[in-house]
């Protein structure tokens, strides 16, 4: 049971595994030079992919936003995201900002960039749009946080009442009702959260009545109403599991209760099953690979986290109320159920780390990998409290020690004497009284074998332990499902097609010419396109030393081989009106070139410096 607990806690967590959405490929690739404008923008992500009203935003050389259609999904699938653009685009360089919502309930967002017929500089900063707001993005975590531990307490306390039907039932109504009024609240919560959260506004934005009307209509939204509608059910199910219990204490016959126990077991599972399909049926497990039995798989692991981890908390107050006699049935029922949920969330919780890792390396080498490991340090200090547990579980369950009988030690008398006093005495009269014999000594308070008392509370300390833990594993699930998943990670990673270009080569060169003036310093960003042997582009800016852009009335780069000697090439650069550019530097051979940057400020005054650029075949 424990290697299960210690595999289970380290390679599954309490919700499906998160795969944000990782952008697999652009068209136009970001940073290419195309000769005709493109009629539209597509994206192709890892997984499938939600839509926002302000999904693309596109912005053209002068910074000006450009109109475009409504975004849509490229050919029906699911995984793409394509905008519409004008028919005539000018030359120069375009910056397309964009924003989903994955398949996880997650939204992620980026920005790349293209150039028709050529580069063109880029003078200010642009708007893309938000990424996130921290409170909207603090309050919605901390919900989710709170719908975790509200479900499992709900689900655990539940199944604790009617799988190990402890006596008295009493004190599990509090966190009943208390697991689910924060499931309620959190729900609402996240309900009225999720257009800011998606289009990363602030926490005001939840009132706006159009936003809130675009939740209801998506996924993750019917899924959280879906999560309401269980709750009222729950609600009229815990009301009538009350009232029959005290009904059957009160009038039935044993026959009658055997009758309701099923369908009370029945209804309760329907419940959970339909509770826990709200998360599976909005998050990961619903979109990517094998999603049938990734549903399955994550319908399960929530269930099994609900009884065994709730358990432990309905298992902590039952230790605090409950008669010895009554403890010796309970405690080792639980026992055998959280055995029964740990095999189970180590079976799912082993398939749902190689659908989210997608390697071994992927363990050490991703954030999410680490995070998993993060786990380990956790789970170190729940296996001991586990291992105590299953210690005090047995000693608790063991019949209690039998108090020694005093027995009465004939002593051999010669034949012939008078028997003892106490045979020949009357019954009734004082010689009839029995002398006192030594009995066994009774246990020490102290010891734990033998002192319930003592076991009741080294059980109820070692149980208090793992809620804590538990409470801490759930915290670092909530940090897993806000992280990019290895195998995501290795899929947009090779999101490059065979023959692409490589990535554009950016260099900033800083220069001073020691006059004391706004143009005698500053910095030259030169951009060298594609960066690989043959026919390269080379634009460049020059700003001052505010950083402002100014003009220059000479810049010249030339390019220098020194382990092949070939040198110096001169790109000819021309102003083209706050810049300077030209299409047609011919670098022969792969490797480091020497870049040399002449910066001349004035008549008098000029600078060169030199840099390292690297050329690939």
């Amino acid at each position: 049971m424990l290697l299960g607990t210690v595999l289970v806690l380290l390679l599954c967590s309490a919700a499906p595994a998160s795969a944000h959405a990782a952008l697999r490929t652009t068209d136009p690739d970001d940073g290419s030079v195309v000769k005709q404008a493109p009629r539209s923008v597509t994206l192709t992500f890892t997984e499938s992919v939600g839509l926002l009203d302000d999904s693309f935003r596109v912005f053209g050389p002068d910074q000006r936003r450009v109109h475009t259609g409504e975004a849509t999904h490229a050919d029906g699938r699911s995984d793409t995201a394509r905008v519409g653009l004008p028919g005539k685009l000018a030359q120069g360089t375009y910056t397309v900002a964009w924003r989903v919502v994955s398949a996880d309930s997650h939204p992620v967002s980026g920005a790349f960039s293209f150039s028709v017929g050529k580069r063109s500089a880029t003078t200010t900063q642009i708007d893309t749009g938000p990424d996130e707001d921290p409170l909207t993005g603090g309050l919605y975590d901390a919900a989710r946080y709170l719908a975790y531990l509200a479900a499992a307490l709900l689900v655990g306390a539940a199944a604790f009442a009617l799988l190990c039907r402890p006596a008295d039932r009493s004190p599990l109504r509090r966190p009943l009702v208390t697991a689910w009024w924060t499931m309620l609240g959190s729900t609402v919560v996240l309900l009225l959260l999720r257009a800011p959260y998606e289009a990363g506004a602030g926490p005001a934005a939840a009132f706006d009545a159009s936003a809130l009307a675009r939740t209801l209509t998506g996924r993750p939204g019917k899924a959280l109403l879906a999560r309401l509608a269980v709750l009222l059910l729950t609600a009229v199910f815990l009301v009538w599991l009350s009232r029959s219990r005290e009904s059957r204490e009160s009038r039935e016959s044993r026959e009658s209760r055997d009758r309701r126990e099923p369908v009370a077991l029945a209804a309760g599972t329907a419940l959970a099953v339909g509770l826990a399909l709200t998360w599976a049926a909005a998050e990961h497990a619903s979109a990517g690979i094998q999603v049938p039995l990734a549903m399955t798989s994550s319908v399960l692991h929530l269930l099994a986290t609900g009884v065994w981890l709730g358990g432990l908390v309905a298992l902590l107050l039952t230790l605090r109320r409950s008669s010895g006699e009554d403890l010796t049935e309970v405690v080792p029922r639980f026992s055998r159920i959280a055995f029964a949920s740990v095999t189970v969330l180590v079976v799912t919780g082993v398939y749902q780390s190689w659908r989210g890792l997608g390697s071994v390396s992927a363990l050490s080498g991703t954030s999410y990998g680490r995070l998993l490991l993060a786990k380990l340090v956790a789970v170190t200090a729940l296996v001991l409290a586990a291992g105590y547990s299953r210690r005090w579980t047995a000693r608790l369950a063991a019949p209690a020690t039998a108090r020694p009988v005093a027995v009465r030690e004939r002593v051999a008398q010669p034949v012939g004497a008078p028997p003892p006093p106490e045979a020949t005495a009357e019954p009734g009269t004082p010689d009839a009284e029995e002398p006192e014999q030594p009995e066994a000594p009774a246990p020490e308070p102290g010891d734990g074998d033998g002192n319930e008392d003592v076991r009741r509370r080294g059980l109820r300390r070692s149980v208090l332990i793992e809620v804590a833990v538990a409470a801490v594993v759930l915290l670092i699930t909530t940090l897993l499902t806000t992280t990019l998943p290895g195998r995501a990670q290795a899929e947009a990673a090779q999101q490059a097609p065979v023959g692409a270009l490589p990535p554009t080569t950016l260099v900033t060169v800083p220069f001073d010419t020691g006059t004391d003036t706004v143009t005698g310093r500053g910095t030259v960003q030169v951009t060298v396109d594609p960066g690989r042997v043959g026919e390269n582009g080379v634009q460049a800016v020059v700003y001052g030393s505010d950083k402002g852009l100014i003009v220059v009335p000479e810049l010249r780069v030339t390019f220098t081989l020194p382990a092949r000697k070939v040198g110096p090439i001169d790109a000819e650069l021309t102003d083209a009106g706050g810049y300077w550019s030209t299409n047609s530097v011919n670098l022969p051979l792969p490797g480091t070139w020497t870049m040399k940057t002449t910066v001349r400020v004035s008549d008098v005054d000029q600078v060169t410096v030199s840099k390292q650029v690297r050329i690939v075949s």
